[in-house]
């Protein structure tokens, strides 16, 4: 299982992309869900920025987990500072890395475990559907709620995304990531 992650290289267009045959991980989520937050208490290192200011990841980010599998942390959505051209850019990077990368195994979607399933979300698992690769949901903040009321968001997020593999996480408390490393090992990246 991997242990540690390191940062290989920021890219925008497929050409720039790290050369490599193993199976990647893509992250998407919101600018303020956590997920460089997220990426950091799998590390249990600070190996991505995070920023007080959302929607500040502008390019396609890749971290190797210790020679197993990379991770891809993708620029956030649903920040609405940005400019139409940018809003543009940001949908051609995006489309083109789900679309062209062959050795993408799967999508792990971050949500602050606060918010509810939208438009936005059910858009991504479309079109992961249409491109025929897993997803699963990381609801991030779990801290912030009551034991409780967890378990009511993630069987709410389970019955409206339809989505099985849902997984409360808390950066704050270290808690959670193992089990969405084993579950991403297991059931995505260990038989490529």
């Amino acid at each position: 299982m991997p242990k540690t992650i390191q940062f290989i290289k920021s890219a925008v267009l497929a050409k720039d992309y790290p050369v490599s045959r193993k199976a990647e991980v893509a992250i998407a989520g919101r600018s303020n869900a956590g997920k460089s937050s997220f990426i950091n208490a799998l590390a249990k290192n600070k190996v991505a920025k995070v920023s007080s200011t959302p929607g500040k990841t502008r390019l396609l980010n890749f971290f190797d987990m210790e020679d197993s599998y990379n991770l891809v942390d993708m620029p956030g959505y649903g920040f609405a500072a940005r400019s139409g051209d940018e809003m543009k850019e940001w949908h051609m990077m995006i489309e083109t890395y789900l679309m062209t990368r062959e050795n993408l195994c799967g999508l792990l979607l971050i949500m602050d475990i606060r918010r509810a399933w939208t438009q936005d979300e059910e858009l991504l698992k479309e079109f992961s559907d249409r491109r025929g690769f897993p997803m699963a949901v990381v609801l991030t903040k779990a801290d912030k709620l009551s034991r409780s009321q967890m378990l009511q968001a993630v069987a709410k997020i389970k019955k409206t995304s339809g989505l099985s593999a849902v997984f409360p996480v808390s950066s704050l408390k270290k808690e959670g990531q193992n089990a969405v490393e084993d579950y991403m090992y297991e059931n995505w990246v260990k038989d490529l």
